[in-house]
Formats: structure tokens, C-alpha cells, sequence
């Protein structure tokens, strides 16, 4: 019997992807790569289930006196909140701005990147034969929870700049009201820190893409390179609403 190695049993686990097919396109059931088209479809619906992505920013020339010496010019990452609220330009991610934060302050007239990593729920709970090998004294065998490769899984960097969102820092308004709503649904705990709040000063704004750069997972199975940035923006709704990524339920129920 040929062994198992760890890559062979992790591979069927990790490359399952569903992008809606083009009803004027041949069919056929051979597996392809997907194309940069559709990863950018996969990137938007990332974007729109993910509430985490790390900011990188560089300090600039002139900095805080109470930074140290020396630190002009170097690269500064750290995680973000982020969100798909924007009515106005959805596909740029939304965030919320706060005055006190390095990465905003680093970020003002300034490029930035963003990246965001698809992290899916488990394939399965650990099961009682799992746990059981936690105790010295069972007859049963030890069972692993089936898991992911994270090397396998899709990540992205979005490259741009950020701009106000008009009219988001207005509760009152139409935009306000929706942009506002969507943040703290995916943020509870930012009402806190909204716009007009008593503790920080804060304001909404988008990143504005320039450029993608994505990593759908091992390269013989999935698109690694440069997404257009027409592409990125040209995704609809019910492209993102169509698709699957690996850990989630397919649209005929079953797990991908």
C-alpha cells in the first residue's frame, strides 16, 4: 500500500472553490484553474466575510517625538478591523479611522497595503475518540480532527490609498445611516468608537484599490498573480452571493 504522506492528505482538503459558471460557456466537469476573473469574484466575497486584514503602512520623514530615533521609513503592520460597507464604492474595503492609531497616522497622504487571509471553520468538531487520547488510560485510538493547510488557502493584498466616505460620519444621513448600521453589524463593539464618540476622534474611509495581489493557494490548483483592478471593481453582488470558498457549505448544501 503506497504511505501516506501529510501533503497528499492535505491537498483534496484545502482547493475547493465554486465560482458561478457562465451560462453561455461549454460545459464541462475537467478541473480547471480558476482564471484572474474568478479570483477576483473569490477576493470580493473574502472581503465581504472577513472582519480582520493587517494594515501596512511606513513611518513617515517626520514622526511623533515619542517614537524612537531612527524609525523614519520603516514598515509598520498591524491588524485591523475591516468591512464591506460602502455603498458608494463596495469593492473598497471600509474602515474606521481613529486619530490615535500609528497606522492611521502613517497612512495619511500616504500608499498602504491590506492583507486578508480567508480563514474557514473546521471541517469537522473533534470528536470524543479525539479527545479521549488526551487520557493515558483509553483503549480507543486517537483520531485527528480532519483540518486545513493554511499554505493552501487563499490570501490577498489590496494596495491604495485612503479617502473620506462623504457623509458616512453623519448618522443622520443616507449614507450614514447604512455605512454605520453595516460596520457595527460586522463590529459590534465599534459603536463605541464611532464617529462623535467622547473617547477618540474617528472617521470613515475607504481604501481605495489600486492594485491586487492575489494567492489562491497551491499554484498546480489555483491562480497565483495580479488581479486587474477592472476586474476586482466589475464583481457584482450576486457573483459574490454565487460563490464558495473552501470550509463553506456549497449551495446545494454540502461542504466544500
Amino acid at each position: 500500500m503506497k504511505p501516506t504522506t501529510l501533503l497528499s492528505t492535505l491537498l483534496p482538503l484545502t482547493s475547493a472553490y465554486s465560482i458561478p459558471k457562465d451560462s453561455t460557456a461549454p460545459s464541462s466537469n475537467a478541473f480547471k484553474i480558476p482564471t484572474a476573473r474568478e479570483s477576483a469574484i473569490l477576493a470580493r466575497r473574502i472581503l465581504t466575510l472577513t472582519p480582520l486584514g493587517t494594515i501596512s503602512t511606513i513611518f513617515p520623514s517626520t514622526t511623533s517625538s515619542r517614537n524612537p530615533p531612527g524609525i523614519e521609513g520603516k514598515p509598520h503592520a498591524l491588524m485591523e478591523y475591516i468591512s464591506a460597507c460602502d455603498p458608494l464604492a463596495p469593492s473598497n474595503p471600509t474602515l474606521l479611522s481613529l486619530n490615535i492609531s500609528s497606522t492611521f497616522r502613517n497612512a495619511a497622504n500616504a500608499n498602504l497595503s491590506l492583507a486578508i487571509t480567508w480563514t474557514p471553520p473546521p471541517l469537522s468538531p473533534p470528536s470524543r475518540s479525539f479527545l479521549s487520547h488526551l487520557n493515558p488510560f483509553s483503549s480507543e485510538p486517537p483520531v485527528q480532527p480532519q483540518s486545513y493547510s493554511a499554505a493552501a488557502l487563499p490570501r490577498y493584498s489590496l494596495m491604495g490609498y485612503l479617502e473620506p466616505i462623504p457623509g458616512a460620519d453623519d448618522p443622520k444621513s443616507d449614507v450614514g445611516k447604512l455605512v454605520q448600521t453595516c460596520y457595527t453589524n460586522t463590529h459590534p463593539d465599534a459603536k463605541y468608537w464611532l464617529p462623535g464618540n467622547r473617547i477618540h476622534e474617528s472617521h470613515f474611509v475607504r481604501l481605495v484599490v489600486t492594485e491586487i495581489y492575489w494567492v489562491g493557494g497551491f499554484g498546480d490548483r489555483a491562480y497565483i498573480g495580479w488581479i486587474d483592478a477592472k476586474d476586482w471593481e466589475s464583481v457584482t453582488e450576486t457573483e459574490i452571493e454565487g460563490a464558495r470558498l473552501p470550509g463553506e457549505k456549497s449551495l446545494e448544501g454540502g461542504d466544500l
